[in-house]
């Protein structure tokens, strides 16, 4: 493995804002605050052993703002872009009669009245639906470019919306600190096929905290940050085969302690999180999952999911990246003052071969692989029969998962008229133990003292203070930093303060 900053003008020193992988070849498409998108080949030298290579192909310039998200679509036939001021565009892939590729534009969607900052592609590639500063969501027919239907609801900027691989949810995520669940009621037949109709299913909004003390009454927390997280994006992310569900902008807090978090809903129980992430330093803003499922090592024990194979998923805060498998309880990689700026995007290319990250501050990081180093590729028969496989439910008995205790069965299942209130029972702690219970919980070494495994739909959460801990370190590379231009602000981080990749023991 290898890895760091590609040092190359990628925007002009604007703000790279997205990036997405063609789904078939090793092409990057990149976006920024120039109004542009850049096409990029990248290539590996494994003679010199040096960083990847990103090598210019061509610029795509309709856009007249700054591009927020891009994605393509699941052909790698058309590519979506959407931007400030609400502007979408559907670009077609046509070839040349040299052989050159050229992108045009084939439709703009306008409907939104303000900033789209996220979208996504059915897995069919017939739909897409985008999120927006107008605090609405929006599925359109691709083939058409015509309005679909419009998803409604949100108090505030939507920053992130995911579709379900299997196409029955789609999640959205708002500044308003809440995520809503949608699930497609289909309502009669056009053209002797079902009329797509998606209806809030579930909204999540806080979560009830048991005091310490009996004599207190519990206390609701809220799920996610408010409006003044630092970030116009929080990309949730749903794992490939749709067993499970991530959201970035999780904050739990702890006695007087806020701790940054990242939730995973499972598929059979989409009211509630079933596990939250080990507490980072910075907010959570995006995740994206590996397009391959590989096969189980079987050499560790302690992880938090039960799948016949795992699934890799990347997590970025403002300046870290936390890399997990759904077979170690431990992150597998961390990379840590990446940038001078806040992250903003991630993407992996189809084979798995490379992870890259878009940055504010011009600067895109790109990590490759070495063939098979995440695993052997593990073939799945059936999407639809691998989930329902795996996705058992442990009804009544509650979880728990760090310092979290989520109750699947109904009797404790707290509902507010509407949205739904998730109930979430810390262990007890003593008193003695709450400062260095929270200090634990904020460096993600928190472990709990029941070392019984517990079930919770398809996910195996096993908290126990013997399986905690992981065997091995997580893999640290050397980070190449970014160089720094005369232009920056005074606001810019000095060189001294950068920060160097680490690994957690």
């Amino acid at each position: 493995m290898r890895g760091g900053t590609v040092q190359i003008n990628w925007h002009d020193l604007q703000p790279v804002l997205t990036l997405d992988f063609h789904p078939v070849s090793r092409r990057l498409a990149t976006g920024g605050g120039d109004h542009d998108i850049k096409i990029w080949a990248i290539a590996s030298d494994d003679l010199d052993k040096k960083l990847p290579t990103a090598s210019y192909l061509s610029s795509l310039s309709s856009h007249s703002s700054a591009v927020n998200v891009l994605r393509f679509s699941p052909s790698g036939e058309n590519l979506a872009s959407g931007s400030d001021g609400g502007g979408i565009i559907l670009w077609k892939l046509h070839i040349n009669d040299d052989g050159s590729e050229a992108w045009k534009v084939h439709k703009s969607l306008l409907f939104h009245r303000k900033d789209v900052l996220d979208l996504q592609w059915s897995s069919d590639g017939s739909f897409l639906v985008s999120a927006s500063v107008d605090n609405s969501c929006i599925i359109w027919d691709a083939n058409k470019g015509a309005v679909q239907q419009m998803l409604e609801g949100h108090l505030h900027y939507v920053q992130g919306v995911a579709w379900d691989p299997l196409g029955q949810y789609i999640a959205s995520l708002s500044s308003d600190r809440t995520c809503k669940i949608y699930a497609n009621k289909p309502q009669g037949k056009s053209k002797n096929m079902e009329k797509m109709n998606f209806v809030c299913q579930h909204t999540l909004v806080k979560a009830e905290l048991q005091s310490h003390d009996d004599s207190k009454p519990t206390v609701k927390t809220h799920l996610f940050h408010d409006e003044t997280l630092p970030s116009f994006f929080r990309r949730l992310a749903w794992s490939p085969d749709g067993s499970f569900l991530v959201l970035p902008a999780g904050q739990c807090k702890y006695s007087s302690e806020v701790v940054n978090t990242a939730y995973i809903m499972s598929r059979r129980d989409l009211s509630r999180p079933a596990i939250q992430l080990p507490g980072a330093s910075k907010a959570i803003v995006a995740v994206r999952f590996c397009p391959v499922l590989f096969s189980l090592r079987g050499s560790q024990s302690e992880g938090l999911f039960k799948l016949p194979y795992r699934a890799v998923f990347a997590v970025a805060t403002f300046n870290s990246l936390y890399v997990y498998d759904t077979e170690s309880a431990a992150p597998i990689l961390i990379h840590a003052g990446l940038h001078y700026a806040a992250i903003t995007d991630i993407a992996w290319s189809s084979d798995a071969k490379y992870l890259a990250l878009s940055s504010r501050d011009g600067y895109c990081t790109i990590i490759e692989f070495e063939n098979e180093e995440l695993g052997q590729p593990h073939i799945v028969s059936g999407i639809k029969e691998a989930t329902e496989r795996t996705a058992t439910c442990g009804h009544a008995e509650p979880l728990k998962a760090d310092s979290m205790e989520v109750d699947v069965g109904a009797s404790k299942a707290k509902m507010e008229a509407n949205p739904v209130s998730v109930e979430v029972t810390p262990p007890p702690v003593s008193a003695k133990k709450s400062a260095s219970r929270v200090k634990e919980v904020t460096e993600g070494t928190a472990t709990c003292e029941d070392a019984k495994p517990l079930k919770a739909d398809s996910m195996e959460v096993d908290v126990g203070a013997s399986k905690a801990k992981t065997e091995a370190n997580p893999a640290s590379v050397e980070v190449t930093p970014p160089p720094v231009s005369t232009k920056k602000s005074a606001s810019s981080k000095p060189t001294k303060k950068r920060i160097t990749p680490i690994a957690i023991n």
